[in-house]
């Protein structure tokens, strides 16, 4: 064991300084790559700014990063499972906290470690950093210092400040327990409730409990002198006093003789299994001390079946884990700019959190745990940390909270519009998935129809959830296709029958077009060798007959997947629906960069295309290009040689593709061949051949075979921030597209958004 401990202390030192000391760093958000770059950073044009906001105070949270920017304030008297160490040593938790803030909800933090205890010295030292923050979240300062430095900054700060080692833990332990009453049927007004505990954790948990519907008589809180009752004198503060009432139990024991639940915020050993078997029928337990719980899971099973235990502990099920609060609360809370995170913000937040506990996860949330599954029930009453839509559920609900309350500053018109954007927030995607909703918005306004968008798998649990964020945006209207009863039954098992309920469902063998189109596809494909009775048996399934809707018009677009391969997917949509003219098909794949999308092509179709194919691939990729970006690309087409450096064969394709472009596309700008580092970077292009014609830097990189282009995107998806979107079929002679197997539900989502503005696009007779 002590190897063991010893291997995971240097593990994790040499975490915290290898590459270079520390957890976080400041990167700039703009280009500073030119002179010009640099004199807009700073001197003189940083002038501008300054002057308007010297104007306008509130234009601060326009013109710089305020209004993300929270400050992670510590002292170092309270640090968790470490006690009083000082600011200094404090200095690691507090980036780990600015970490878990970047990568949960995208927010940025300066962590501000103090040397000063007294609550009055506190007070001045944070309440002088608002002009720099949009919020504040306070850490690790013991009580009761901690409750008096909060409530005063409160009171002065027009800005959020949040004590996270109080209201965090009290919102994941309310959610939890929520959930525990409804699966042990109990009653939030009846239950008898002991917290072994009485530190900032203890009170606001208990405050929470009270406004949740814990009466107050029924609350019993303990410290390490027994039970606060009303005329107890000894190591007593306001703080408890709150708490204090009429009782003639004054031990944890006898707290606990008939109990409904414990809340245990105190140390390892408080609570025995002799305390446990004195508790009443299907008991609550949170044994929440970090990092030894007050008992552990396996000791509470040997006395108790009936139990509901939760840990501050990951490997245990049910982990109270703030993660799950402070980043999506504080992102709401700055997306509206409130004043502050009120009761009723906390409680949205509860609420949200119990709720998504109930929702089946999704395939992510099992990757990100070895594909283990997750049911609600007595092992699974609190969501998992990396369950992305905690942000989408949360974030909402905090936000709206504020509005109705009156604390925030600005107003979110569609709250369903800016749970998408936060979809992409963690991505890359975010402004330019805006552009193509926003598009799709105003084409289905001007209108006055929604997209109609046939998908394959009906049944899929992945897509039910993408179409209940479809159907709410408004506008797609999805059609499922598949066995009906299937989809129902998976509908109702993933809570989403009402959500639902208004969804068309087309079962393809009673569908009262299913003989004709089997009879058309007959027509279509019987010098192809496909009878009628073959026909009959492939327009069943789902590919086959969503691709003849399309076709005939009967639906805007069409998807497959994501759980048959590729192939099996392109197969029925080569053959029904089939390429413009004699093109055929490829598959680009969209990139976003933090400040660049490029398109990759083609990345799923076409194994070793010959020149002129490559030529075809480029064009038709200028055209999705032109479509979505309504801009004129520059396009480079790649290989291990530059500008005839090489002589190989697979050279001389591509530079023969180069020259059959522009023999057919003279408007178009376009060079190669080249190595693909000269081809995104334009300081190396220009410097090593200023001859070349790409005025701007690349938009679309024309790959010379299947291998290279597949791989590429894969490894820049996994290896880098960029997120792929993808992959748009083109030329097809409908809008149709393929859901990948790995696709995650906000990935399907972005998918059928940009196949609905296709969609439109076409109609509005701007495709070729």
């Amino acid at each position: 064991m002590n190897d063991e401990r010893e291997a995971q202390k240097q593990a994790a030192l040499e975490y915290h300084y290898g590459h270079r000391p520390g957890k976080i760093e400041v990167v700039p958000t703009k280009s500073t790559l030119s002179s010009s770059d640099l004199a807009k950073a700073y001197s003189p044009g940083v002038a501008w700014p300054c002057l308007e906001i010297s104007k306008n105070p509130e234009d601060v949270y326009k013109y710089t990063a305020k209004g993300n920017l929270v400050g992670v304030v510590s002292n170092g008297s309270a640090v968790l499972g470490l006690g009083n160490i000082g600011p200094e040593a404090s200095k690691p938790v507090m980036e780990g906290k600015g970490v878990l803030f970047k990568k949960f909800a995208d927010i940025d933090v300066f962590d501000i470690e103090i040397n000063e205890t007294d609550v009055e010295g506190m007070v001045r030292v944070i309440k002088s950093l608002e002009p720099t923050f949009g919020g504040i979240n306070l850490e690790d300062i013991k009580a009761p210092e901690c409750f008096e430095v909060e409530e005063q900054l409160k009171e002065i700060m027009d800005i959020p400040v949040f004590h996270d080692d109080q209201h965090g833990t009290a919102i994941i332990a309310s959610a939890g327990f929520l959930n525990a009453l409804e699966i042990s049927k109990k009653k939030i007004k009846e239950v008898k409730v002991v917290f072994s505990g009485a530190g900032a954790a203890a009170v606001a948990c208990a405050r929470l409990f009270k406004n949740l519907g814990v009466k107050a008589e029924n609350l019993m809180m303990c410290d390490s002198k027994g039970v606060i009752y009303k005329g107890r004198k000894e190591g007593m503060n306001k703080y408890k006093e709150e708490f204090a009432i009429d009782t003639k139990h004054r031990t944890l024991a006898d707290a606990m003789d008939g109990a409904d639940a414990f809340m245990g915020v105190s140390a390892r050993g408080v609570l025995t299994k002799d305390m446990v078997k004195t508790m009443a029928k299907n008991p609550i337990i949170f044994a929440m001390a970090n990092p030894e719980p007050e008992i552990y899971p396996d000791e509470v099973a040997e006395v108790r079946s009936d139990a509901i235990m939760a840990t501050g502990r990951s490997d245990f099920p049910n982990q109270v884990n703030n993660v799950l609060g402070f980043p999506f609360i504080f992102r709401g809370a700055l997306d509206v700019s409130a004043r502050k995170i009120n009761e009723e913000m906390k409680i949205a937040a509860v609420k949200a959190i119990a709720a998504l506990a109930k929702e089946e996860v999704t395939e992510e949330v099992k990757l990100a745990y070895g594909n283990e599954d997750f049911t609600f029930g007595p092992n699974y009453i609190i969501p998992k940390p990396f369950d992305s839509r905690v942000l989408t559920t949360v974030t909402p609900a905090v936000a709206k909270a504020a509005m109705d309350s009156g604390v925030a500053r600005k107003e979110i018109k569609d709250l369903n519009e800016y749970a998408s954007n936060l979809g992409n927030r963690l991505g890359t995607t975010a402004s330019f998935m805006r552009s193509i909703r926003d598009r799709l918005k105003i084409y289905v306004n001007q209108s006055e129809r929604k997209i109609k968008m046939a998908f394959a798998e009906g049944a899929n649990t992945r897509i039910l959830q993408a179409c209940k964020t479809l159907h709410q945006e408004g506008r797609i209207e999805p059609i499922l296709l598949g066995n009906e009863k299937q989809i129902k039954d998976k509908m109702e098992h993933l809570g989403l029958t009402n959500a639902l309920k208004d969804l068309q469902i087309i079962q393809p063998d009673k569908a009262p077009q299913f003989e004709e189109y089997y009879k058309k596809y007959c027509s279509h494909r019987q010098r192809n060798g496909v009878s009628l009775y073959h026909a009959e048996d492939l327009m069943v399934q789902e590919n086959f007959f969503g691709s003849m809707l399309a076709r005939n018009g009967e639906v805007d677009s069409f998807i497959g997947g994501p759980t048959l391969d590729y192939a099996s997917n392109l197969l029925p949509i080569i053959n029904v629906i089939g390429t413009e003219e004699s093109s055929k098909a490829s598959g680009i794949y969209i990139l976003v960069f933090k400040n660049r999308v490029l398109f990759f092509a083609d990345c799923t179709t076409q194994i070793d295309p010959s020149s002129e194919e490559l030529a075809e691939i480029a064009a038709n990729s200028a055209q999705l290009f032109r479509t979505l970006l309504h801009r004129e690309p520059r396009i480079a087409f790649l290989s291990y040689s530059n500008f005839g450096s090489n002589n190989t064969p697979q050279a001389k394709k591509v530079k023969k593709a180069v020259a059959i472009t522009k023999s057919r596309y003279p408007n178009m700008k376009v060079d190669g061949e080249m190595q693909a580092d000269v081809a995104v970077n334009k300081s190396i292009l220009d410097k090593l051949f200023d001859f070349h014609s790409l005025d701007e830097q690349t938009d679309i990189l024309i790959f010379p075979n299947l291998s290279s282009a597949n791989i590429s995107y894969k490894l820049l998806s996994q290896l880098t921030e960029a997120n792929a979107i993808g992959p748009l079929l083109v030329p097809m002679k409908s809008t149709v597209n393929i859901i990948q197997r790995t696709a995650t539900v906000s990935e399907i989502v972005n998918m059928c958004n940009l196949t609905g503005l296709l969609s439109a696009e076409e109609k509005k007779g701007k495709l070729v």
